[in-house]
Parts: structure tokens; sequence; C-alpha cells
């Protein structure tokens, strides 16, 4: 498969801003296709999916506005695809080997090449990734404690899954078998597909009308337009060193902290993010890939330079990521890596922020919740006649900025998913939800305030087994300028009207009855209370009369 020279020509900047919402628009009307054709409540209802395109050379092109630790991690993904299989037309490959891009075995990918419908020019690649609810393993939902990858579920490494528009049979039957609920799996992949078939549509539809040559051109120039404003936002932070550290409360296998250290250095127009010093990796799942690592930094800064700069892989050019082989933000295979694209991708964005914070003071917020919350519960349904597997992830208190409070009961950072509807829960599975409110009073005192958590309280209707992966269960997030920290959260096991305290990261069994009340971080506050607002616009003299 040969890669097109990029094509040479004038650039219109009114054209430049119409490709670009063009470019966007194809990504958006894939996660549309691909939320309305699913079956799981996960991807139907919590839109825990992302959609992207990528330009001839495998660099991401254009992007919905999906969730932060997919997208950024994505182009490892499809580079491993392009690199490993000959794509051809009406070719879809598949995987979810975190140690080929992917983030962790619950988000699964799919890639394929897009051509010209005239001479077979390759024009670039659409690519999707959704969390499956349950892709086997040692627990149900695939997010429970592991030591090593194998025991989270099945690993797919670079395969095709379409191969000239023919599904191949063996490839979904081998997934299939391998999950404890096949139907909803099955769904959720052909709608995936379905998802790629309407971006190839779309794609070649523009190509029709616009031809190749000025695609491929506009797609050029926007990832270099991109990389230009990253440059000029790059060159306004003061040159210098600035070191921030921060930790998970434990790997689930001891109470020992898990330290995260990053070092941000700012030269000109470039920037390094170097995480040396950072924890060993662990006998645990809190590793995380390399590409969540370079995700969570494309998503720091993409969120720094502001909304006027085209979300692509322009952005990535001028930033370096150096992260040691061997520790938990770059492990060694077969290491497990289940929390590590949940937790610890938070526990990344907070030490980044914490740095650029002494570089940019008036612009980075206090830590948000820093961590994702994740509940898996999984069984057999009685009533139902089938194996359940249920997967969520909590919203908490978003951290106080400079000129406001914080947001409360909100996804943030790395996520950006919703919360699974109480009447599609129940609806799907032997759940009830009995409470789920804001945890007053959570968030972080200041002259800003953090945003509150949330409590979400479920009761099992049937005996399951339950895994809950969480943090900031011990220290709650941090305040800036004086501003307090969050309140930690807490996850409670009450049966029988009796409470118990739940470790951060644990998996149990669930008698029918019994409720896990899952009660979330406070956002940190900014800024000391009795410290005059110095963003507050002065009064002006009254004059006398």
């Amino acid at each position: 498969m040969s890669v097109p020279d990029r094509v040479a020509g004038p650039t219109d900047p009114v054209r430049l801003e119409v490709y670009r919402h063009l470019l966007a628009s194809v990504a958006e009307e894939m996660g549309a296709v691909l939320q309305r054709s699913a079956l799981s409540p996960n991807i139907k209802e919590r839109r825990d999916y992302s959609c992207a395109l990528f330009d001839p050379g495998a660099e991401m092109a254009a992007l919905a506005a999906h969730i932060p630790v997919h997208l950024g991690a994505m182009p490892l993904s499809v580079a491993s695809c392009v690199e490993e299989l000959e794509l051809g037309p009406g070719d879809v490959a598949i995987l979810n080997d975190p140690y080929r891009g992917g983030s962790h075995l619950p988000d699964i990918t799919l890639v394929a090449p897009v051509f010209t419908s005239a001479g077979g020019r390759l024009l670039g690649f659409v690519a999707n990734r959704a969390h499956h609810a349950d892709v086997g393993g040692r627990t149900p939902g695939s997010m429970g404690l592991a030591s090593e990858l194998s025991e989270e579920g099945v690993v797919i490494a670079p395969q095709l899954l379409v191969r000239g528009g023919t599904l191949q049979l063996e490839v979904l039957d081998f997934i299939l078998e391998s999950v404890r609920t096949p139907e909803e799996r099955e769904g959720d992949l052909r709608a995936q597909a379905a998802s790629i078939r309407r971006g190839e549509l779309r794609l070649t539809e523009m190509c029709a009308r616009y031809g190749a040559e000025e695609i491929l051109h506009y797609m050029g120039e926007l990832a270099d337009y991109s990389e230009r404003v990253t440059r000029r936002f790059l060159a306004s932070v003061p040159d210098g060193r600035y070191r921030f550290e921060d930790a998970l409360d434990d790997d689930g296998v001891s109470e020992e902290p898990v330290p995260i250290v990053a070092t941000v250095t700012i030269r000109g127009d470039e920037a390094e993010v170097d995480f040396t010093g950072t924890s060993p990796q662990r006998p645990s799942s809190v590793n995380a890939p390399y590409a969540v690592a370079v995700s969570a930094t494309y998503y720091v800064f993409r969120a720094l330079i502001g909304e006027e700069v085209p979300s692509n892989g322009g952005i990535l050019r001028p930033i370096h990521v150096s992260a040691p082989e061997g520790t938990v933000v770059n492990p060694r295979t077969p290491a497990a890596v289940a929390a590590g694209n949940v937790e610890t991708s938070q526990r990344i964005t907070d030490v980044i922020l914490g740095a650029l914070a002494q570089a940019l003071p008036d612009r980075v917020p206090a830590a948000s919740q820093g961590t994702m919350n994740n509940v898996t519960i999984g069984g057999w349904d009685a009533a139902r006649g089938r194996p359940f597997a249920y997967y969520e992830t909590i919203a908490g208190g978003a951290g106080a900025s400079p000129g406001s409070d914080g947001a409360s009961a909100t996804h943030t950072h790395m996520t950006n998913t919703l919360n699974t509807p109480a009447e599609a829960l129940e609806y799907a599975y032997p759940l009830r939800v009995l409470r789920y409110d804001v945890r007053r009073g959570s968030g972080g005192e200041g002259r800003h305030g953090g945003g509150d958590g949330a409590r979400r309280d479920l009761q099992v209707l049937a005996p399951a087994r339950a895994c809950v992966l969480s943090d900031r269960r011990r220290l709650g997030p941090y305040g800036l300028d004086g501003g307090a920290n969050g309140q930690p959260g807490h996850n409670v096991l009450i049966r029988s009207e009796a409470e118990r305290t739940l470790p951060g990261k644990v998996c149990f069994d669930l008698e029918s009855g019994d409720v896990l009340s899952v009660r979330t971080p406070g956002g940190g506050g900014y800024g000391d209370q009795c410290a005059p607002d110095p963003s507050a616009d002065a009064k002006p003299e009254q004059e006398g009369a």
C-alpha cells in the first residue's frame, strides 16, 4: 500500500476552515452511527466510544469530541495496523493489544483504509474505538485485579475482521467464544463496523465532490496550522523545567503509594514531558501503556491551547514524551493494564497540569477528582435467562480554576462519558439505582470552590461478582494557590443495613439485595479565601456630588 505524496498548492484560509469542519463532521457522523446502532448501554447510553480520521501517513487528521484517553492513543493503534497488515479496499482491521497502541483490553479498535472510487488512491484511514462491557478474563466486566494481561481478557493482535468486504467469521467467532456476553459483543462490533463504513462513504463522497488532490492538501495544511498554533502557545510559556509529583493511593495489591512524576521542559516553541522518577511497573493492573501516557499529554496541551486550534496530529509535533520503559507509564509486556487506562491516566494528567501550573498560574485549574470510579458487576440474570456484565464510570468534582468554581458531579479530564440513566440500567440489568445525588461540601474550599463529588447507590437483584477500580480514597485532589484539597471518595458495601468500607481497588461477591455505594471525590479549591481575587475588576471611584 503506497502512501501518496502530499500535494503542493495555494491555501485558501476560508476553505481551510471549511475543511476543518468537513473532516470533523465525518468523525461526528461515525459516532452517531455507532451510538444508535450499538446494543450495550455502555456505548448506546454512556457513549463510551471515539471516532477519528487519519491521513495516508497515519497521522490524525480530524476527530470527534469523544473520549480523550481513546483519541490520543488511537494513532499508535492505526500505525500498528499499517505496519503489520497489508490493508486494501474493503478491509477492516481489529485490535485491542495495549502494547500495539491500545489502551486496555475492553477498548476494541477498528481501522479501515479509504481509497478513491477510481484509481485506488489512498485517501487515509477511518477508525473507531469502543469500550466493550466484557472481553473475558478472570472477572465479569474485564476490569478486575490482575497481574498479567492474559488475566484481563482476550488479546487481539492486529488482524482483519473484514477482508475485501467479507466478514471473517473465524475472527468474530474467536472473540465471541472468549467473552461472557457474546450477543452483546457481536451487536457492538457490528455497530463499530457500520460506523467504519459510514466514515468510508462520507470520505469518498467528499473526494468525488472536491477531488483527492484538494482533500489531501487541506488535511496536511490543517495539521501544519495546528502545529503553528501549538508552537505559538509554547513560545508564550516561560522557558524552564517544571517538575510535579503526585501518586495513586495504591496498586490494589499492596497499600504502597504509586508515585507519578512529570518534568515539563519548555524551550522556545517546543516542550518535553519526561516521566523519569515515576514508579517501576507494578504486579497489578495500574500500569498505563505508553500510548496512554502520550494520550494524557496530548489532552493537557490541547486543553491549554484553547478552542481555536483544530484537533489533529499537528499538535503533538513539537511535544516530546519520554517515558522510561519498565515504569507504570510504559510497562513491559505482559503487565496488566486495565486500571492504568482509567486511573493512572488521570494521575498523569494531574502531574502534567501541576507542573504547568508553575509556568501558567493564571491558566491551570486545581485537580479534579482524579479517578474514573470504575464499577463492574456481572453474573447470571435469572429473570432474563442470560449472563450480564455491567460497566460504568461515575462522575465527581471538577477542580476550581483561577476564575471560577469547579463543576459538580461531572466526568473530568481523560473521560468524557455520561452516566447510565437509571431507566436504561434497570431495563438491561438486574440492578436498581437507589440513590444518585451530589455529595454536598466535598469540594475543596478556596476563593473559588472545587466542584462536589457524587454518590451513586446500586442494589443488586441477583448474586453477582463486582469489582471497583478507583483512586483518591486516601488523599483528596490537590488545591492550588492556597485552595484546599477536595475530599477523598469512599466505597461502601451495605448489607442488611450494615455498612462496610471497601478498598479503592477491590473485587468481591454480592448477595441479592446488597447495595454498593460509590461516593466520589470533590475537586480541589483555588486561591486563598482570605486573599483578594486578582481577577476581579477594580470598582471605579465615585465622583463627589
